[in-house]
């Protein structure tokens, strides 16, 4: 039965007649006016809630893999908050060119309930043609549907949002190959660093992710690695802490870590790199972090303890809107490439009074990977990280796209030598890739780094070199990215990328592990097959030069043009021509602790 009808009801259960009351007495005629007019009142709400009132589209001429905005008005109520998915909730849904339905998460942007508000979606093409559209809000109990409405995509070469490849690449929507390169950048610079010998360079205001990504971009990076705790991008922290940057806010989300979050996708998508963004640390739920933090009962969740934010049910339906709002503002850029999880998460289960079970952990993780994938239309990749402990259950995860694990170096003993048997080793067990997300000389941000600073500086390259050349989608990623940049190092990711350009080009995008036979003093060795190119890294770990040849596994009947390159000296020298089933590749001489790159790439002409 709809308003009317009900009202047609009411009026004559009164007996409502205009001509008669005038005639029985002005009285009654007031009275029966007065209560109707009470019930419409009443029933304006009714009339009101869960309403969409206008959509508009805000882009012109969308286009694939390009951004398309719509603003919607609309009324609906809720009692806590505008955020919270069982109470508000307003989905574009989509109908693509090929026929494929898309639902794509919209979000609140401002208002009260019970009043008009303004909500907005952001949707990225994937594929070109007509689409048809409509918007679905769901409110208090009932289901309300805007009209429908058409648009047209244009085509673009743009390459689309990454996905899982091999063990060695991501792929692009289009098909292309991706391996990331670049470093860690998790925060602007802090207004009162931990470091005892380099705070006041960890406090210089130039570290702002402008002049870190611009650097990072002219130098041949395409990829980093970014935090959200309390003094960077806190967006559900209402009071921040170490940071003039972001301010302290009551509101559900922070204000100033939506402005800076929106800044800085749109810097990645500007600068053509590739981010990784880590939800929370480890430390956000031990000590002054969980005392402050937006899921501590003390601060209106329902968490007692750390341990409750993974099993505590409003606390989990909580974190599900967080990953909601994140879809629904920033999944619309190829350039958020990886939804982390959490730093560490190994440090907050053996860092507390009571260590957290395994299997806390683990059945949080697949919950919540589970569902961010069901909400996220675009497909982005997604992980979580340990430091070294392993967690029972957590890399046999089918939603999480990759493992990571933090290896450092301690006390002057690098742990860089053994990247390229734990690459391989994890891709062999889990037939998923690895990710050593973090990695240094030194993890001790108490020691002065300058006392071994030419360790810091090797295991910087080699963590790249050996990276490139074992199996893994995005090359160990180095932190202390301060220290480097006043070192001078970022210029050197231009060498790696030199060689990362030529391995896709010749292979589009295949990498495939092959065996090449070093004839000389002890030396490692790694060869890489890109089509019909083979690469071979040589390293020299030694204080002295070496020399030697190399046997390398070519085709038979082919030519093969033979070049090296010394990426210290960024060299590229010629050799003469190699026949397969020839003498090997002679008098290759290897710098004191340094590599050489040996390339193979066939002439098109048979012997």
């Amino acid at each position: 039965m709809n308003f009317a009808m009900e009202l047609g009801l009411f009026w004559g259960f009164l007996g409502f007649n205009p001509t008669a009351d005038r005639r029985r007495g002005r009285g009654r005629w007031i009275f029966r006016w007065t209560l109707l007019g009470l019930v419409l009142v009443a029933a304006l709400p009714r009339i009101a809630l869960g309403q969409i009132e206008s959509v508009t589209r805000l882009t012109a001429c969308p286009s694939q893999y390009g951004r398309t905005d719509f603003v919607i008005m609309l009324t609906a109520e809720w009692s806590s908050s505008p955020y919270c998915s069982a109470e508000a909730q307003l989905d574009l849904d989509l109908t693509c060119p090929s026929g494929k339905q898309l639902v794509v998460p919209a979000f609140f942007e401002h208002g009260t309930s019970g009043h008009s508000s303004s909500w907005r979606a952001r949707f990225t093409p994937v594929e070109a043609g007509a689409y048809a559209a409509c918007f679905i809000l769901a409110n208090a109990g009932q289901t309300n549907v805007s009209a429908k409405s058409s648009f047209q995509v244009a085509p673009s070469n743009r390459r689309g949002f990454l996905h899982a490849g091999d063990g060695w690449v991501l792929r692009f929507d289009n098909g292309e190959a991706f391996r990331g390169l670049g470093e860690n950048v998790a925060w602007e610079a802090r207004n009162n660093d931990d470091s005892k010998y380099f705070r006041d360079l960890q406090e210089n205001p130039r570290y702002h992710y402008e002049y870190m990504l611009g650097t990072l971009a002219s130098d041949g990076g395409n990829f980093f690695r970014t935090w959200m705790c309390p003094w960077n991008l806190p967006l559900e922290w209402k009071t921040v802490a170490n940071t003039n940057r972001y301010r302290d806010d009551d509101h559900y989300f922070n204000g100033s870590a939506i402005e800076r979050l929106d800044e800085l996708v749109s810097l990645a998508d500007e600068l053509d790199v590739y981010m990784m963004l880590t939800l929370d640390n480890s430390g956000d739920l031990q000590g002054g972090n969980w005392r402050r933090n937006s899921y501590n009962i003390a601060n209106g969740c329902s968490a007692a303890t750390a341990q409750d934010f993974f099993t505590d049910p409003r606390a989990r339906a909580q974190y599900q809107d967080r990953l909601r709002y994140l879809v629904a503002r920033w999944g619309y850029s190829p350039h958020v490439a990886v939804w982390e999880f959490f730093n560490e998460i190994d440090n907050l289960m053996y860092g507390l009074p009571q260590r957290i079970p395994d299997e806390v952990i683990t059945q949080w993780h697949t919950e919540m990977a589970g569902y961010l994938k069901s909400i996220d239309p675009y497909h982005h990749l997604v992980s979580t990280s340990i430091s070294h402990r392993p967690v029972a259950g957590l890399d046999q995860i089918a939603s999480l796209d990759f493992t990571q694990r933090h290896i450092y170096g301690h006390d002057g003993r690098s742990q860089v030598a053994t990247f390229p048997s734990v690459l391989r080793q994890s891709l062999a067990a889990q037939a998923k890739p690895l990710v050593i997300g973090e990695c240094g000389f030194e993890w001790d941000w108490n020691r002065n780094f300058d006392d071994y600073a030419s360790g810091m500086d090797s295991d910087f390259k080699r963590a790249l070199w050996l990276g490139l050349f074992s199996p893994t989608p995005i090359l160990p990623m180095s932190w202390w990215w301060e220290y480097f940049d006043h070192r001078g190092m970022t210029p050197y990711l231009k060498h790696v990328r030199s060689v990362l350009d030529q391995m896709r080009s010749a292979g589009h995008g295949s990498f495939a592990e092959t065996q090449a036979r070093w004839n000389g003093p002890p030396a490692e060795v790694l060869a890489v097959r890109c089509g019909e190119t083979v690469f071979t890294l040589i390293e020299n770990e030694g204080t002295n030069a070496i020399a030697g040849g190399l046997t390398l596994p070519l085709e038979r009947g082919h030519e093969y043009r033979i070049s090296t390159y010394d990426p210290e000296r960024d060299a590229t020298n010629s050799l003469p021509a190699l026949n397969s089933g020839a003498k090997p590749v002679p008098a290759i001489t290897v710098p004191a602790e340094n590599f050489v790159i040996v390339i193979a790439a066939p002439t098109g002409r048979r012997k």
